[in-house]
C-alpha cells in the first residue's frame, strides 16, 4: 500500500504538509496557530492561490505555462473599480464583463500559443506585461488612478465577500473549482486528453486527440480563474488595484510543482495543487506565528520547490518502473 501511495502524484505535497504542518503546530503552543482562526487563516491565504493554480495546473499537465494570470487579476478588479465607482454603473454587469475580458485574455494566449507555435512562457509573460501596461495606461486616462474603490451591492459581497469568523467565502470558491478540476481531470475524456497532449504531443495528435481546442480551452480556464479571484480581492477589500495578483505570477506554478506536476507535461493530479497550496498557506502562516520576519517565506518555498522537483521526478521513475 505504502508503495502504491508513493506512486501517487500528491504523495510527496501530502507528506510535507504533514510534516510542515505538524513544525508550526509544535512551534507555536499557545499561539491560536492550531485554533478555529488560526486554520481559516491559512485557508484564506490559500484559496485565492489556489483557485488559479487549479486551471494553472491542468495547463502545465498539458505542457504550458502561463504567467500573464497576475495581470488579468489586476485588470479584472479595475473593470469592476472603473464600471461602478467612475460611471456608476451596477456590479454584476461588471463582474460578467471582468469574467469575458478574463476569457479574452486566455483565448487570446491559447491562439498565440498554438497559431505560432512559439513557448508559451514567452507568450504568456509578454501578454502579461500588456495586460498590466494597458490596465494602468487605461485607467490613467479614464480617471487619472491606477486604484479605485468599487461601489459592492449586498448580493456581490454575500457571493464574494462572505466571512463566517474569519473565514472568507474564497474557501468555498476554492473547494469548488478543485471539484469541478478534479471531474475534468479525472472523471472525463477531457481529462484523459489533457494527460495525453501533455505525455506525447505528436502521439497525442495521431490519436485523434484535438490538442490545439484542448490548450485553448485550458488557457481560457486560467483567464476565468485569474478574473474571478480579481473579482473577488476587488469586492472583499473594496478596492481595484492594477498591481492585485502579481504574487501569482510565479506563486501559482511554484504550488502546483510541489503538489506533483511535472515540468516537462504529462503527469499529476488536482488532489497534488490542492495540497501544493495549502501547504503554501501553512507556511505564510505558521511562520506569522512564530514571530519570525516573513523574508523566511521564500525560503521555505525556494527549498520546497527545489525538493518537489527532485521528488516527482523519483515518484514518476517509480510509476514507470512498475509498469
Amino acid at each position: 500500500m505504502l508503495r502504491n501511495f508513493m506512486k501517487r502524484p500528491e504523495a510527496g505535497a501530502f507528506a510535507a504538509f504533514v510534516i510542515t504542518y505538524l513544525f508550526f503546530a509544535l512551534a507555536t503552543p499557545g499561539t491560536g496557530f492550531v485554533s478555529v482562526n488560526g486554520t481559516a487563516g491559512w485557508l484564506n491565504l490559500a484559496a485565492e492561490l489556489g483557485i488559479v493554480a487549479i486551471p494553472v495546473g491542468l495547463l502545465m499537465i498539458s505542457g504550458e505555462f502561463d504567467l500573464s494570470i497576475g495581470s488579468t487579476v489586476g485588470a479584472s478588479s479595475m473593470i469592476l473599480a472603473l464600471g461602478t465607482n467612475q460611471y456608476g454603473l451596477p456590479i454584476w454587469p461588471m463582474v460578467f464583463l471582468a469574467l469575458a475580458a478574463g476569457a479574452a485574455i486566455g483565448l487570446a494566449n491559447g491562439l498565440a500559443v498554438v497559431k505560432t507555435k512559439l513557448p508559451s512562457f514567452i507568450v504568456t509573460l509578454a501578454t502579461n506585461f500588456i495586460v498590466i501596461g494597458a490596465t494602468m495606461g487605461i485607467s490613467r486616462l479614464i480617471a487619472n488612478v491606477t486604484s479605485s474603490s468599487i461601489v459592492a451591492s449586498d448580493s456581490a459581497k454575500f457571493v464574494f465577500a462572505a466571512r463566517w469568523g474569519q473565514a472568507n467565502i474564497s474557501i468555498l470558491w476554492w473547494l469548488l473549482v478543485a471539484f469541478i478540476g478534479y471531474r475534468i481531470l479525472s472523471r472525463s475524456i477531457f481529462g484523459n486528453w489533457i494527460y495525453a497532449t501533455g505525455g506525447n504531443l505528436d502521439a497525442a495528435r495521431g490519436a485523434g486527440v484535438p490538442v490545439q481546442r484542448v490548450k485553448i480551452s485550458l488557457f481560457i480556464a486560467t483567464g476565468l480563474a485569474a478574473a474571478l479571484v480579481g473579482i473577488l480581492q476587488g469586492v472583499q477589500w473594496n478596492s481595484g488595484n492594477a498591481t492585485y495578483g502579481m504574487g501569482f505570477v510565479f506563486q501559482a506554478p511554484i504550488v502546483v510543482v510541489i503538489g506533483g506536476v511535472l515540468l516537462t507535461g504529462g503527469y499529476g493530479s488536482v488532489t497534488g495543487i490542492v495540497l501544493g497550496t495549502a501547504l503554501f498557506g501553512v507556511i505564510s502562516s505558521g511562520i506569522f506565528y512564530t514571530g519570525w520576519n516573513t523574508d523566511w517565506i521564500q525560503l521555505f518555498l525556494g527549498l520546497l520547490l527545489a525538493a518537489a522537483v527532485l521528488a516527482n521526478n523519483y515518484v514518476r521513475r517509480l510509476a514507470l518502473s512498475s509498469k
